[in-house]
């Protein structure tokens, strides 16, 4: 455009961009690439606190950007581009991918703390806790393998974003088992007995008494509360009953509606009204919302209907162009309520202000989108229109609902041409070349083209303007029969005023009207459907229902699919814990800790007045693994402890006191990168902080009460599982007494 304007545009001439996609898309990209940063530092932060060492922390460092480059090129295999959802599986990947390495050097240090030399207390540490390292791999991206199976867009939301975690997971796990020993054995140096006098070395020995203390505490009550099964059942029944009634609160939805930093205005002025008075109309929009502040431009288009991309006189669309978001304070919701403010006066005609769609090619509009259809056949099109009427009024009137609006309206005057098609046939015209004819002369007919002073140009066949001035005309005009003679209409023709829609579509092969809307504030999508299926159900009379459409009706047809997905998941992870500890009793502690992390999940979105979306129950999918991870250490080292003879109730609470340091450096690690997410605003906010509010809200519930619960549940099934390979023993050594 810049070119063209420096060679072609006249002096005075310029230009501006009314709509631009990939505005919203490249500053989506910036602020997942700006948090992606932010995610890092603070990560690498956490984990040096931890660590109180900056070789230490160097290692888990690494990790992030050997995981990432490696995921960037199986991602080009699978022909995944960068986009917001792979950006967002990258920042996530950051939290995760260290993980495996913190627990590799964490493990180091404590056999560095015995007198061991780094080379030897790597070897040491990788005997104890390779096997941890390889379940907690397959455990985390397993979860993700029936996430890649699901069809629709849905599908595409979890299949892009479940397969570049997966991928980085899987490089972080061998990883983790290849180059981070290899780095420990390298890099770290046994300064343990060691203790400088500068400032920072002074906060971490007080933060070590403080952990140290912590330890203690925490020891004291995990040795009162495993052995107590009674309380142990109690506490999962209490967080699965409270993950029940929280997630009944929180509402649902389906994809976050995002500020776009753009505005749809659609208008339809009365039946009859003409193209100048929904011009008039449109002008005065351009005025209200070019006073705003915040808006950089506007287009307007009379004659064309954007909800239902048909023309008519009475129709006309307005798209208003905003400021970059961080040229404005004002969302496009604030814009909406204010446009819908200020043209309040505006009488002439029906005005509405929504966003653009969250997919683009899911309808025309933001918010929910359905056809009300006439099952009756009759054909009458007037009973259509009053149904639809009282059916918007009822909508209207449920709180849930914020608008609704539809195109539809047969109240519109029109003239309907009768054939007799016996007189026509006597005087040789056929009913298809009449109104072929009839086109040509009313609406024109492109016949071809013509080259003249370097330009080409359309040849359009048309009758002239004074011969097509008044319905009446049509009955003056002629058309050649078959034997080459002019015939005029009006022999064969009856013209009949009559009243009907403009555009009549049909869905599903009935007659249909598209209704739009937006839920309340304070509502969900989930919610408004829940309102409109109940409306439907009681006001529409027999032989007329509705149907979903657009986005909305992915939204219906995804329904419990994520529950689905979610069981899947769990039994994904059971078996691989069944397979890797040789126990079906064994892999229940870790799939019994996870309604603590579910529920926190829920509580943060209730909190924060979020939505149980798409983003939330990825997050919710990606918490099995992070959770089960928690789990895993314990559970891992307990078992180990058991078979070096220690009891039952020992082995749990040694196990749990050992790994509260990785497990606690880990998971506080990975909510530090979410913080980003969690507080994220601009473009794409909405998204972000879906995911970011439940990955993190889970991860701390999860943690702070996972490991109170998990030794207890490792003593119940534990002892169940001794039980009953003693059971089994006796029965077979019985016969040889």
């Amino acid at each position: 455009m810049e070119q063209l304007k420096d060679e072609s545009f006249p002096p005075g001439m310029s230009y501006n961009i009314g709509y631009d996609v990939s505005r919203f898309l490249d500053a989506s990209i910036e602020e997942v690439l700006r948090t992606l940063v932010e995610a890092f530092l603070l990560v690498s932060l956490v984990v040096f606190i931890f660590l109180q060492d900056w070789r230490s922390t160097l290692i888990p460092a690494l990790a992030v950007p050997v995981s990432l480059i490696g995921a960037f090129f199986f991602m080009q295999l699978l022909g995944f581009s960068i986009n917001l959802l792979t950006l967002f599986a990258l920042v996530l990947a950051i939290g995760i991918v260290v993980d495996n390495a913190i627990v590799v050097v964490e493990a180091v240090h404590v056999q560095m703390e015995k007198g061991l030399a780094p080379k030897e207390a790597t070897v040491a540490a990788m005997k104890e806790i390779s096997s941890a390292i390889i379940a907690i791999t397959l455990v985390m991206s397993a979860v993700f393998i029936p996430v890649a199976f699901m069809t629709g867009p849905v599908g595409v939301f979890y299949r892009q974003f479940s397969l570049t975690l997966a991928i980085a997971i899987v490089i972080s796990g061998i990883n983790a088992v290849t180059l981070t020993p290899a780095l420990c054995a390298i890099l770290l140096k046994n300064n343990h007995g060691h203790k400088p006098s500068s400032i920072l070395h002074r906060f971490f020995n007080s933060f070590n008494k403080g952990y140290d203390s912590l330890s203690l505490r925490y020891q004291s009550l995990v040795t009162l509360l495993a052995g107590r099964r009674t309380i142990t059942w109690a506490m999962l029944l209490v967080f699965i009953l409270a993950t029940w009634g929280i997630s009944s609160i929180v509402p649902t939805g389906f994809i976050p509606s995002e500020d776009q930093g753009m505005i749809y205005a659609n208008v339809t002025s009365p039946a009859g009204a003409t193209v100048e008075r929904t011009e008039q109309v449109m002008d005065q929009i351009q005025q209200v919302a070019g006073a705003m502040e915040a808006v950089e431009s506007v287009s307007t288009l009379a004659g064309f209907s954007l909800m239902t991309d048909g023309a008519g006189a009475a129709y006309g669309m307005g798209m208003i162009n905003l400021k970059p978001w961080h040229e404005r304070e004002e969302s496009v919701n604030d814009l909406i309520l204010r446009l819908q403010q200020e043209t309040e006066n505006i009488k002439d005609a029906s005005i509405q202000f929504f966003a653009p769609p969250t997919v683009p090619g899911f309808g025309n509009a933001s918010g929910f989108e359905l056809r009300l259809l006439d099952k009756t056949g009759s054909g009458n099109l007037q009973q259509t229109a009053i149904v639809t009427s009282n059916f918007i009024e009822a909508l209207k009137a449920r709180p849930e609902i914020a608008d609704a609006f539809t195109g539809f309206d047969a109240s519109y005057p029109q003239y309907m041409i009768h054939i007799d098609q016996d007189v026509a046939s006597q005087k040789g015209v056929t009913v298809e070349n009449a109104m072929s004819n009839l086109q040509t002369l009313i609406g024109s007919y492109y016949a071809t083209n013509f080259i003249r002073f370097g330009q080409m140009y359309k040849v359009m066949v048309q009758a002239a303007p004074n011969y097509r001035a008044s319905p009446e005309d049509i009955l003056k005009l002629y058309v050649k029969n078959n034997f080459g003679e002019m015939v005029p209409y009006s022999s064969f023709v009856r013209l009949e005023r009559v009243y009907g829609p403009e555009q009549l579509t049909r869905y599903n092969m009935f007659t249909s009207a598209m209704v739009n809307g937006d839920a309340n504030k304070g509502y969900s999508s989930g919610d408004a459907i829940k309102a409109i299926s109940e409306v439907a159900k009681a006001e529409l009379p027999r032989g007329f229902s509705i149907e979903w459409s657009g986005m909305t009706r992915e939204e219906v047809l995804s329904g419990n699919q994520a529950i689905y997905i979610f069981s899947i998941c769990l039994v994904f992870v059971y078996l691989l814990l069944a397979a890797q500890y040789e126990s079906f009793l064994l892999p229940l502690p870790v799939i019994l800790s996870l309604p603590t992390g579910i529920f926190g999940s829920f509580f943060m979105l209730h909190l924060v007045g979020l939505q149980n979306n798409i983003y939330a129950q990825v997050a919710l999918v990606m918490l099995i693994g992070l959770l089960g991870k928690n789990a895993i250490l314990i559970v891992e080292f307990a078992i180990q402890q058991q078979q070096q003879g220690k009891s039952i109730l020992e082995a749990a609470v040694e196990g749990a006191v050992s790994r509260l340091r990785p497990i606690l450096m880990t998971s506080f690690a990975f909510i530090a990168g979410l913080i980003p997410l969690c507080i994220a605003s601009g473009a794409g906010s909405m998204g972000n902080r879906s995911i970011g509010t439940a990955a993190a809200g889970g991860m701390l519930f999860g943690t702070l009460f996972g490991i109170i619960i998990i030794p207890g549940l490792y003593v119940v099934f534990a002892s169940l599982a001794k039980s009953l390979s003693s059971k089994k023993q006796t029965q077979i050594s019985t016969p040889h007494k």
